[in-house]
């Protein structure tokens, strides 16, 4: 078996597929996307490279070198969705495979990369009878020995700080305990989740977590995009609503039946719109065991556990900004950009994507819809949107306010007609008044 390899380099005369052979050990292992160490160059120096494609036979059967290693595995839809993007924006297809890589696992120094967060609990070592008959019989005369296993057994999984703090006892009586085999250290991993601190009991006294009831224009976008849902295809839509018209509480009820149908979701914002507040009505509504939350503001160790959430299944809402489009999110049921006039979904740094086209692209793949809120739609989302059978971009509007409240009086005033009639004005909380 041949494989075809991008080496992970961002040279451009680099920007090409080579040929290596997969050992018999890796066969059945390696696969388009997985990524993989082989040796390149005259000096054999183990470098980075991305399988994008197998096949039977080579063209330089007498010059084919061994793949080395196999580090991780990123899905066929992935690198196809690179190869797009590479071609799309004119970059190497190594540059945008790396976007879809775990964060903290991108550095080809593995020294640097970001490693699992782990903590040294303590459990019972023996069975609690046996712990029971010993301290019965006098084999354990230290009280404060008594009161470590006693709590420990109704604690298991604590650490030694903790047992130190809550039993007023040394360490040392700890270790004494692990010595004569009373107690076992077990390493184990802990999530850095960015959402521990919150309180789902006391975010839904607070938050609305039932469905609210939608109004006439809401409920026909609403089934609109539902419709589209139930046979899973791709349509792209552009809900154009005022202020305070709803478009979240559409948001909400379209992810609670993508989870009903057993599939997942994802809703990219702007980055100043991951807000504390923005983020409690989805907790308050779905919880935050099924929440995942990547953004710039997070440590990258808690990115890559987020990202380890994500692929392991364990979330199923997947929000935040830009970047969060290339979560390894499996069966797709809808993707939502909200302010999607936003130019912060517009990449400045290599590879230079568009979000917006990006998600569209998967949106296509995963045969879900695609759906675009603003009140300040893009010029080109809202041609699109009126041009109908040119488009695949669906309008749906909101007119009114959710809570029936009246808009706010708008005055055009021409300001050169004004100083013509040499009139005085000046700007006041950020609306001109004229006298």
């Amino acid at each position: 078996m041949i494989a075809e390899v991008i080496i992970n380099r961002t040279a451009k005369k680099l920007n090409r597929t080579f040929d290596y052979r997969v050992p018999e050990n890796l066969e059945g292992l390696i696969f388009v996307g997985s990524k993989i160490l082989v040796p390149f160059g005259k000096g054999g120096k183990l470098e980075e490279a991305f399988v994008v494609g197998l096949k039977e036979k080579t063209s330089y059967p007498n010059e084919i070198k061994e793949i080395a290693k196999l580090e991780e595995q990123l899905k066929d839809e992935q690198i196809a969705l690179a190869t797009w993007m590479a071609k799309r924006y004119f970059c190497n297809v190594s540059d945008c495979i790396k976007l879809m890589l775990t964060p903290g696992s991108r550095t080809k120094n593995k020294e640097k990369r970001i490693q699992d967060k782990t903590i040294n609990a303590i459990y019972l070592a023996k069975d609690r009878e046996e712990i029971e008959l010993d301290i019965e019989i006098g084999n354990i005369k230290s009280d404060k020995q008594k009161k470590i296993l006693h709590f420990v057994k109704d604690n298991e999984g604590v650490t030694i700080p903790e047992i130190e703090m809550l039993t007023d006892c040394s360490r040392a009586i700890v270790n004494t305990l692990i010595k004569n085999g009373y107690l076992e250290i077990v390493e184990q991993k802990i999530e850095r989740n960015p959402l521990h601190l919150k309180d789902t009991e006391t975010i839904q006294q607070r938050e609305k977590t039932e469905k609210l009831p939608l109004t006439k224009e809401q409920e026909i976008a609403y089934q609109t995009i539902e419709r589209t849902m139930e046979q899973k295809d791709y349509q792209s839509f552009l809900l154009y609503g005022v202020t305070g018209s709803g478009k979240t509480e559409i948001y909400l009820q379209l992810i609670q039946k993508a989870i009903e149908q057993e599939k997942t979701a994802i809703l990219l914002v702007p980055e100043i719109s991951l807000t504390p507040q923005m983020l409690d009505r989805f907790i308050a509504r779905f919880g935050k065991e099924e929440i995942a939350v990547l953004h710039s503001k997070l440590s990258i160790g808690e990115r890559h556990d987020e990202w380890e959430r994500i692929r392991e299944g364990k979330a199923k809402i997947v929000i935040g900004a830009r970047s969060a489009i290339f979560a390894p999110v499996e069966e797709i049921g809808i993707i939502i950009i909200d302010e999607e006039h936003d130019s912060s979904y517009q990449s400045e740094a290599n590879p230079k994507y568009d979000a917006k086209e990006v998600a569209k692209q998967i949106a296509k793949q995963s045969r879900c819809p695609l759906l675009l809120g603003s009140a300040t739609p893009d010029m080109r989302t809202y041609y699109a949107a009126i041009q109908e059978q040119k488009s695949d971009v669906q309008l749906l509007t909101l007119t009114k306010r959710a809570n029936q409240s009246s808009l706010p009086n708008v005055q055009v005033v021409d300001l050169k007609q004004e100083l013509v009639n040499r009139k005085s004005f000046h700007v006041k909380y950020g609306f001109i008044q004229c006298h």
